[in-house]
Parts: C-alpha cells; structure tokens; sequence
C-alpha cells in the first residue's frame, strides 16, 4: 500500500473520532499496528499522574494506557482540528480540545492537548504521543485545581 496524505489523515481522523466519542479502548486498538511494536506515551513527570511519563509499550500495553485514562479522567466537548500530516515520514501531528474531569476529586478544567501519531505502511498507529497540561491534571487529582 502506498502511503499518501490522505491516507494518514484519514487514518489519524478515525482514531479521534473515535476517542471522541468515547469508544472503549478495544475499539480504539483497531487503530493500532499488529506488525509493529506499539507505544502509548503521555509526556510528564510519573508522579503528576498515573499515565503520565510512562511507556505503554506493546497493544497490552498501549490498551492499558487507554484504560487508565478511562479509569482516572472523562472528558466533553473533544474536538480535534489543525491536522499537519507528513507522508514522508509517516506522521500525522493533531490539536485537540476538551473539558476534562479527574474523576476521583470532580474537578474539571479546559485543556489544549497535542498528538503526534507515527504510522506503519498500513496506516496503523505505531507510536501515540500526547502533550497536554500536566499541572492542571494535577491539580484537579489533589483537589486543588483553582477555577477562579
């Protein structure tokens, strides 16, 4: 299969769509390579948050990530836009949106998150990078999130 730009945005479109709307992490694995090694990492220090710093490696592992962030986070509102897709090197960087919520603690705060998503030669997800606000997850985990 040759890889094009529009292959990438689409596969990269379907996977958001998908975490937007919340489908279960073995729907999300669909999106992931089965020919290479995949990787799930969420940059920031280990000890802000429990899927933070941490490499998911494996589609174990990488469903593992997905789990612990439904276990810990939910979130509203997601959208994704500014999609920057490289077909040299197989790599599509997104923006994303959302309100989210630390569950344990209620407190909620509106965040602006980046992915960076590498791509195998079926257009499946190899490695998911996340950036996002560490120290407002953080925060709401303590219950010390200040909205104000």
């Amino acid at each position: 299969m040759r890889i094009t730009r529009d292959n990438l945005l689409h596969a990269a479109k379907s996977l958001c769509t998908d975490f937007a709307s919340k489908k279960d992490p073995d729907a999300l694995m669909t999106h992931f390579s089965t020919t290479h090694q995949c990787v799930a990492y969420e940059h920031g220090l280990p000890i802000l948050a429990p899927f933070l710093g941490r490499h998911f490696v494996g589609r174990d592992g990488v469903r593992d990530y997905f789990k612990t962030i439904a276990s810990t986070l939910s979130f509203e509102r997601m959208e994704f836009s500014e999609y920057i897709v490289d077909p040299e090197v197989q790599k599509v960087s997104v923006k994303g949106r959302a309100r989210f919520t630390w569950l344990s603690s209620e407190q909620s705060w509106d965040e602006i998150f980046t992915y960076v998503l590498d791509f195998d030669d079926d257009c499946k997800v190899t490695d998911y990078h996340v950036w996002a606000d560490t120290g407002a997850a953080y925060l709401a985990s303590k219950g010390q999130l200040s909205t104000g």
